[in-house]
């Protein structure tokens, strides 16, 4: 791979064991987004696959990883073969476990047959878009019917969202474009879900409410470059239990479906005497 952006840089620290970069100030939020990790993972299994991609990563958040700790990625591979490669990548902090995934690369293969559902008929955005920790650095984002998800004062509504994602800067290489979008994948499912629901929004999170991704599998169809709007399609059949689940389906502007993704998430208010501490 060539011009790798910085935070998706692996330092070699061991045998099949790198050092990776975290991104955040621990003073306004300590905890690791979940889509650098994922980020990372993939460009870790890519660096043990040459000449295949990411075809699908499931990683499990077994807990939060922090900002201002050393963060290392473990890459155990169990098959490399002609068309196929699997590895299991943990990433640990010192001795504790954070998440653990399971990734399987592939070869290009032709068609054998070809089918996929139709993207929604949306004009992209003429213009520039916001940024946040849910898109890779750099990138931006534009939220469809200018629906608020953070103000938990905004007006309910369907278990639906449709964002726009994008980063210019990103270099024509497959695997890097996986790995942007896939940084883009962590961030707007949990507030699909609590959309229908009054006085539910991202503002409350880590402040009475204990929210956060559990797992989350992501399976790229199609190439895609990130320098294109692509249009990611989200919907939360359910909610309950402290938990929820949510799905999306993610289309370039030519309406080619190149990705899909689920997510299990926790949503629950927070543990007796811990409300209003934060994060």
């Amino acid at each position: 791979m060539t011009e790798v952006p910085p935070i998706l840089h692996l330092e070699p620290v061991g045998e099949n064991r790198y050092a990776v970069a975290n991104l955040g100030d621990a003073a306004v939020n300590p905890v690791v987004f979940g889509g650098q990790l994922l980020a990372q993972m993939i460009t870790a299994a890519g660096a043990h696959s040459p000449g295949k991609t990411v075809k699908t990563i499931h990683t499990t958040f077994a807990r939060a990883a922090r900002v201002d700790a050393d963060t290392e990625l473990i890459v155990d591979t169990f098959h490399s073969g002609r068309a196929f490669a699997s590895h299991t990548i943990t990433a640990v902090q010192g001795d504790r476990v954070c998440a653990r995934a399971q990734v399987l690369t592939d070869a290009d293969e032709p068609d054998l047959i070809e089918h996929h559902d139709p993207a929604p008929t949306l004009t992209p955005p003429s213009g520039e878009g916001a940024t946040g920790h849910s898109v890779f650095p750099g990138g931006e984002f534009v939220i469809a019917d200018d629906v608020d998800l953070v103000d938990s004062a905004a007006p309910v509504g369907p278990p639906e969202l449709t964002v726009w994602y994008r980063s210019l800067e990103t270099p024509d290489e497959p695997l890097i474009n996986q790995a942007v979008l896939s940084w883009g994948t962590d961030g707007f499912l949990i507030g699909t879900a609590m959309r229908p629901h009054a006085g539910m929004g991202y503002d409350r999170a880590h402040v009475d409410l204990s929210t956060g991704v559990v797992g989350h599998t992501l399976t790229f169809h199609r190439p895609f470059s990130m320098t294109d709007w692509l249009l990611m399609q989200h919907e939360a059949p359910f909610a309950g239990g402290g938990r929820s689940y949510g799905r999306c389906h993610i289309f370039d502007s030519s309406g080619a479906l190149v990705a899909s993704y689920i997510q299990d998430n926790m949503i629950r208010a927070m543990p007796d005497g811990q409300a209003g501490k934060g994060m």
